[in-house]
């Protein structure tokens, strides 16, 4: 395909506004589930008001602006208009405890932060004397506190009104491919966050080559609920920009399901956990009410399979079994469909590995998973499965003027101008992330066929090597375990071991039904670790999962945990296990696992 060599992002928001200046834009749902939205051409004013602003209080051309919040309409407002000077975006997870925003917001040299309420303002003022360069802080939402530190949102527009529309106009012109655009900070899983810098240009062709593996339509709806301080949210925000598509915002996790149901998307992005949680929770519904619905359910499960498998070998459905298949539609899978909106017609998967038979569990059900492949360093995009040809368990091909590789080592490496020029104030480590002859290495372990198909087998550095000499890379194993819908995490040890053990959290969902249906008293679902009955629900399900490895590959030991979050240091902001953090913890339960 041809790509467009945009100047900066702007030009790019510009011929979408050309294109569509009354199309929706962007949409977002207020407390009581109504709809406010603009279009294209209101999102471009705002987005000069905001540039205009941020003019007025002196940051110029490669300043780094730090946005401290949630996912929402004013991160997506904020971060274009900072752009469109040729300023540098800063997203930080709104979950990020203090000392790690000091680090972030010193260590990016940010001279502005905006900040997403009143709590959030608190945590920077708690380390206002570490982070001097910040020169006012501005709170997305609510009335700020006697300080003058900080403005309102409301305030700090009115900042630009004096400035110039020439003035603006002059910035934009004078932002280039290759100046930074963001500054992303791998939240990692060991050492200190490294800030990668994200030019314009490798946004603007990220966009355009997630375009080229998409089925986009102009005017469809994208539903985003995945944190903006990860670039594959960005890159999802970007995409759809180019593309013409609404982008809908939801209100907090805790009100996910109702809203994916009032925004009605054609596509989306996700991690795998939602998948997972939309998997078990249908079992688990399905079984709770048991006898016929149990078993119309598993009928229509089976039907599913057998047209997904037709589907996938290019095979046509025969006549019968696309009438039953319609019944099961009408019995089953709407209902299925209608939770994630009724109008979905893909939707992708990234940041971790998705086990396939969550894939196929929503092929059958009429959901179409895509899974894809990205990483900070390449704006989160090399690889997706697409809408006409896709396959359960690969990351699919690269997207349109990526090339891709795997050394002699077996490490995924890639090339292209999504990757990006290094990390800021690093350039030892951007050494080190890059090949004699310029291929980004991802740390990865995969394969390529004869179609240029990817599939990941393993992390280079997580590969476990048993006492016996046996190479297993634990994801496949994670996954496969995880499906069981009384786990919800896992952690695979057995690095220098005779065999494989696991460090597992429970569902809270579904273990509390079980213990309650079983009559197992508790306060909290804490209380349930330890109890002997529960440690044999969780062995027996995890020896039915190790039926689908060889038997090095089987877990013979399970030790039951709190859940792994990101308060308690176990997780990162992008839902990756410390697993170090998470040994070092359990360092004497494992241990004893082996005695």
């Amino acid at each position: 395909m041809a790509f467009k060599d945009y100047q900066n992002i702007h030009e790019m928001l510009a011929e979408t506004v050309e294109r569509s200046p009354d199309a929706p834009a962007y949409g977002w749902f207020s407390g009581d589930g109504a709809t406010t939205s603009v279009d294209w051409a209101e999102f471009d004013r705002q987005v000069a008001h905001v540039a205009k602003s941020l003019m007025a209080l002196g940051v110029g051309k490669e300043d780094k602006v730090v946005i401290l919040s949630y996912t929402c309409y004013r991160w997506v407002l904020t971060d274009f208009g900072i752009n469109s000077i040729g300023a540098c975006t800063v997203g930080i997870y709104q979950s990020t405890l203090a000392k790690d925003c000091r680090y972030i917001i010193d260590h990016s040299d940010s001279v502005l932060a905006f900040a997403e309420d009143a709590a959030q303002y608190e945590k920077l003022k708690t380390i206002r004397e570490e982070i001097p360069r910040v020169r006012k802080v501005i709170l997305l939402k609510g009335t700020p506190p006697e300080d003058d530190w900080v403005l309102s949102f409301e305030a700090f527009l009115r900042l630009g009104e004096a400035v110039p529309d020439a003035d603006f106009r002059e910035r934009v012109f004078a932002v280039s491919p290759h100046d930074p655009a963001g500054i992303i900070y791998t939240s990692g899983t060991t050492g200190v966050p490294k800030g990668v810098i994200l030019t314009h240009d490798n946004i603007t062709f990220t966009a355009q080559s997630c375009r080229g593996c998409g089925d986009f339509r102009p005017g469809e709806a994208t539903f985003l609920f995945l944190p903006l301080a990860h670039v594959f949210a960005r890159t999802a925000v970007y995409t759809a920009a180019l593309t013409g598509n609404v982008t809908l915002f939801n209100r907090s996790m805790d009100t996910l399901i109702e809203d994916f149901r009032a925004a009605e998307p054609h596509w989306f992005i996700s991690v795998p956990r939602i998948f997972e949680k939309v998997h078990a929770k249908a079992w688990s519904g399905a079984e709770a009410k048991g006898g016929a619905a149990l078993a119309i359910f598993r009928w229509a499960g089976e039907v599913g399979r057998r047209v997904s498998d037709l589907k996938l070998a290019g095979r046509p459905v025969p006549t019968f079994l696309r009438m039953q298949y319609a019944l099961a539609d009408r019995l089953v899978f709407r209902k299925l469909q209608a939770a994630l909106g009724g109008r979905l017609r893909w939707c992708i998967s990234g940041a971790a590995p998705l086990n396939p038979d969550i894939a196929r569990f929503f092929h059958a059900a009429g959901i179409l998973v895509l899974e894809g492949l990205g990483m900070t360093e390449n704006t989160s995009f090399s690889n997706l499965n697409r809408p006409d040809n896709y396959r359960f368990g690969w990351v699919g091909p690269p997207g349109p003027g990526i090339e891709q590789r795997i050394a002699g080592d077996g490490e995924i490496q890639f090339r292209g101008r999504n990757v990006m020029p290094g990390y800021y104030k690093m350039p030892e480590e951007t050494a080190a992330t890059f090949t004699e002859d310029g291929w980004l290495r991802t740390g990865d372990l995969g394969e390529i066929d004869a179609e240029n198909f990817l599939r990941i087998t393993g992390r280079k550095k997580e590969l476990i090597i048993t006492a016996g000499g046996k190479n297993i890379a634990p994801a496949a194993i994670e996954g496969v375990i995880a499906t069981s819908k009384y786990i919800h995490q896992v952690c695979v040890v057995g690095d220098g071991r005779k065999f494989l053990s696991a460090v597992v959290a429970l569902d809270p969902d579904a273990v509390a039904d079980y213990a309650r249906t079983e009559g197992i008293p508790f306060g909290a679902v804490d209380d349930l670790i330890g109890n002997e009955r529960i440690q044999a629900l969780i062995e027996s399900e995890v020896a039915e999962k190790n039926q689908a490895f060889p038997s090095f590959e089987t877990i013979k030991k399970v030790v039951i945990v709190p859940e792994f979050t990101i308060d308690n240091a176990m997780m990162t902001p992008t839902m990756k296990l410390k697993k170090n953090v998470i040994m070092e913890r359990y360092k004497e339960k494992i241990e004893a696992l082996y005695r």
